[in-house]
C-alpha cells in the first residue's frame, strides 16, 4: 500500500491535521508524520527525504507558515509529488500561501487552500489513485457520501422552508 509523509515544521501546526486525519482514517491511507524544520533541522530533512525509497514512501504532504520554505525546500529534493499544505501562523496564512505557491520553474508544489488539510489528503489519495484503484474506489464512495449529504440537507431546508 502507498504511505505518505506527512511532514509539518512545528509540532504547534497538529491540530491543522485534523481534518486530514479524519479523512486519512476514512479512506485506510497508510502515513508517516514527521515534525522537521527546513531552517532549525535542515540536515535531518535531507536525510530524511534520502530515506524516502527505503521506507516506500511514495507522495509527501508538507506543512508550513510564515515562510513556509518546507515544501519548496523538499521538492528540490525529491521527484515524488510534493502538495504543499499552507498553515496560517501569520497574515491569516496569506504568506504561506504565497510562499508555497511560487515556487520557481521546474519545482513545482502542489499547493491546496491555507489549513485544508483535508483537501491536502484528497489530492495525495487522488495521485496515489492512479497507481491504486482500491485508493479509486474508495475516494469514489467519498464523493457519493458527500453528494447524498448535500441532497438531504437540501431535502430538509426545502421541507422546511418552502412549505405553501
Amino acid at each position: 500500500m502507498a504511505k505518505i509523509a506527512i511532514i509539518l515544521g512545528s509540532d504547534s501546526d497538529l491540530p491543522v491535521l485534523d481534518k486530514g486525519f479524519k479523512i486519512i482514517e476514512k479512506l485506510g491511507l497508510e502515513f508517516e508524520l514527521r515534525i522537521l524544520s527546513a531552517h532549525r533541522t535542515h540536515e535531518a530533512v535531507e536525510a530524511y527525504i534520502k530515506s524516502f525509497d527505503e521506507q516506500g514512501i511514495e507522495l509527501v504532504i508538507a506543512g508550513a507558515g510564515k515562510a513556509a520554505h518546507l515544501p519548496g525546500v523538499i521538492a528540490a529534493q525529491t521527484v515524488k509529488p510534493v502538495i504543499g499544505l499552507p498553515i496560517r501562523a501569520s497574515l491569516d496564512g496569506v504568506d504561506a500561501l504565497y510562499s508555497i505557491v511560487q515556487m520557481p520553474g521546474g519545482i513545482p508544489v502542489a499547493t491546496v487552500g491555507i489549513n485544508a488539510s483535508d483537501n491536502a489528503v484528497l489530492l495525495a489519495a487522488q495521485i496515489l489513485a492512479v497507481k491504486y484503484p482500491e485508493i479509486g474506489r474508495k475516494l469514489e464512495a467519498h464523493r457519493i457520501e458527500m453528494r447524498d449529504a448535500v441532497l438531504e440537507k437540501d431535502r430538509m431546508i426545502q421541507e422546511k422552508y418552502n412549505k405553501r
